[in-house]
């Protein structure tokens, strides 16, 4: 279960971002802090896996956090610990120095919460591919990173994630054949229902196919396959 701590100046962005991640299946929230100490100290007590970080804080950036983690992390006071910025600072400098400093994304303020609850269910799913992996192959390297990274794509309909619809499409790809909406959320790290939204976008664009599969008795099993990447 991935344990989060939130750092952010603003209170009611902190209550929102702690309300979603709340929500995302499996993500406990540990703290919510307001300052760069508090953030220092939070991790401390907590040993979280992940920081949700903005970067304009009041006595001091949340890059010298990100800084004070990996400097924590060689000097083995703290685990490691995976950093995600939120942050409404755009200037590139902020960008390189918080990816430099091993930030796993940059996410800029403001966003669409499902953008930020596509990031964190990525994230539990990379997790989750990394602890089965004994020795990866490029192929196991390169997914991991798609789903830590994943690259631009057309904007699917309001309320729906690119990122996801790719992770989705991933996984009827990657099967040896049909799934159900529950084994697609197993094999994702997304919740059954968003995967069912998501399987139900790609039937009506196409991109995959529905099937019945009736049993003994009560309502037929929906099965997706994949028609088109």
């Amino acid at each position: 279960m991935p344990k989060a701590v939130i750092v952010d100046d603003d209170a009611r962005v902190a209550h929102n971002h702690r309300a979603l991640v709340e929500t995302v299946p499996g993500f406990e929230v540990a703290a919510v802090v307001h300052g760069a100490a508090a953030a220092m100290q939070a991790v401390r007590d907590h040993r979280p896996d992940l920081v949700l970080l903005d970067l304009f804080l009041p006595d001091g950036s949340g890059l010298s956090v990100l800084d004070g983690l990996r400097s924590a992390e060689r000097d083995g006071t703290v685990p490691h610990v995976d950093v995600l910025v939120v942050s409404a600072l755009r200037d590139a400098e902020y960008v390189r120095a918080a990816l430099h400093g091993g930030a796993l994304h940059y996410m800029v303020k403001p966003f669409a919460m499902t953008e930020l609850r596509d990031r964190l269910e990525r994230y539990a799913a990379a997790r989750r591919r990394l602890a089965a992996m004994v020795e990866a192959s490029q192929s196991d390297i390169d997914g991991v990173l798609g789903l830590l990274r994943p690259g631009s794509a057309s904007a699917p309909p309001k309320g729906l994630s690119a990122a996801t619809v790719r992770l989705v499409t991933e996984a009827l790809r990657d099967a040896d054949g049909d799934l159900s909406a529950a084994e697609v959320a197993e094999r994702t790290g997304i919740a059954r229902v968003t995967a069912r939204r998501y399987l139900e976008h790609l039937c009506a664009d196409d991109r995959a196919a529905l099937r019945l599969r009736y049993g003994s008795g009560g309502r037929p099993e929906h099965r997706y396959h994949l028609v088109r990447a």
